[in-house]
């Protein structure tokens, strides 16, 4: 009996000696052996966004690239370190509260609309991910952020501007898209706190106002800088009710908007910008979900644009001239809403000529004409009108110039 007692021993001690358990063997290998093992297996199959890897102990997680949207040749999804990854404002705005279905429904149809775009050899990835933090809080999508701090002649004064209306190449002419572009643009431009929009209408001045002869006048007589003219095309939509969720329809738009700078002091055209908006965040559900996205998508397509918009106009020196003298006093065309104060010194000069390349025989700009003086803003009145008493200098004329000393 007790040598079969044993014999059962030893033979229960060589079975345990020769098996031992996965979780005992890997309970054996070195922290680094571990890290290794996790790696080969995520790579042994697709990574999905969200993953996350271990190399040489940083973690690493699978997540949307932020170039994607500038070049449409990077990849969509890259392994970026865990610690310089934060989620995007479009992925937190398309990712919160979806399901899986809904997510590759949506998905689906973006994919959908951008082989169309691309049918047409419109490229859809075309956006400036930094300037998306710059839209106003007039436009209702995101948080008003500050603005650029611009650093040109004469910063504190405001740039007289003529938007004019936005020419609608759309395939949606019957919901007047240009004037709404035309608004939105004008509301852009005006919130920044830099810019006048100059009424076309109130200036009695007919014809083609991009015509040398009118730009002449538009700069000399009432101050305006800069011209703006633009067309509104490639609007397409794309809208779908996901099966199974609810009623509601999912929409998404993209625009493009196109800008004509005029400098109306030389009469030819400043600067030349285009801009296409992002789809994936021009997303609308419910009622009207689709004109929604449409105006989402104009909001964007003027943001991609609006800085360099800005900076263009921004870099032209701003003048203003006299209206009128009477007893003594002398009233200029600009006031409180240019942005003049109580005090400021004018420098006064004759409307001076206008320079050309004679190679090229493109002009160049005016030089400042006759220095007469100098004058001293005493007070403000009207919506943008002040009168000024002399300080230096005489034969002054409603046909001077007056520039803010620096």
């Amino acid at each position: 009996m007790k040598k079969n007692v044993i014999l059962f021993l030893l033979a229960a001690l060589l079975l345990v000696s020769c098996s031992s358990s996965p979780a005992k063997k890997d309970a054996k290998k070195t922290p680094e052996q571990q890290k290794t093992q996790r790696i080969e297996k995520i790579e042994e199959s697709e990574p999905k966004p969200g993953d996350i890897k271990v190399i040489d102990g940083v973690d690493y997680i699978y997540a949307r690239n932020r170039r994607y949207m500038l070049n449409p040749y990077e990849p969509e999804y890259v392994w970026i370190r865990k610690d310089q990854y934060s989620p995007g404002f479009g992925e937190s705005i398309l990712s919160s509260g979806r399901s899986a279905k809904e997510k590759a429904e949506i998905d689906k149809r973006i994919a959908k609309l951008e082989e169309e775009l691309k049918k047409k050899n419109i490229a859809p990835q075309m956006v400036y991910p930094t300037q998306l933090g710059m839209l106003p809080p007039g436009m209702g999508y995101f948080p008003a952020l500050t603005m650029i701090t611009f650093n040109y002649p004469s910063p504190k004064m405001k740039r007289r501007v003529i938007v004019l209306p936005i020419t609608d190449q759309t395939n949606y002419k019957e919901e007047h898209m240009g004037e709404l572009a035309t608004r939105r643009l004008i509301s852009r431009l005006e919130g920044t706190g830099t810019i006048i929009c100059v009424d076309p209408n109130t200036i009695n001045l007919p014809g083609n106002l991009t015509s040398q002869e009118s730009m002449k006048v538009l700069n000399e007589l009432y101050g305006v800088q800069a011209i703006v003219k633009g067309v509104l095309s490639d609007i397409y939509t794309s809208s779908t009710k996901i099966e199974g969720k609810d009623d509601k329809e999912t929409s998404f738009a993209i625009s493009r908007i196109s800008v004509e700078i005029y400098n109306t002091e030389t009469g030819i055209i400043l600067k030349q910008l285009s801009g296409r908006n992002p789809v994936f965040l021009t997303k609308e559900r419910g009622d009207l979900s689709s004109e929604k996205a449409k105006i989402k998508a104009i909001d964007l397509s003027i943001e991609v644009i609006a800085e360099d918009l800005l900076k263009a106009i921004l870099t032209l020196d701003w003048h203003a001239r006299i209206a009128s003298l009477e007893n003594g006093k002398i009233y200029i065309n600009a006031g409180r809403l240019s942005g003049l104060e109580k005090g400021n010194i004018l420098e006064v000069y004759s409307p001076g000529e206008q320079i050309v390349d004679s190679k090229t025989k493109t002009p160049l700009g005016k030089i400042k004409g006759s220095y007469k003086g100098e004058i001293e803003v005493s007070e403000l009145f009207g919506v943008d009108a002040s009168w000024a008493k002399v300080k230096k200098g005489s034969n002054f004329s409603p046909t001077d110039l007056v520039y803010l000393k620096k």
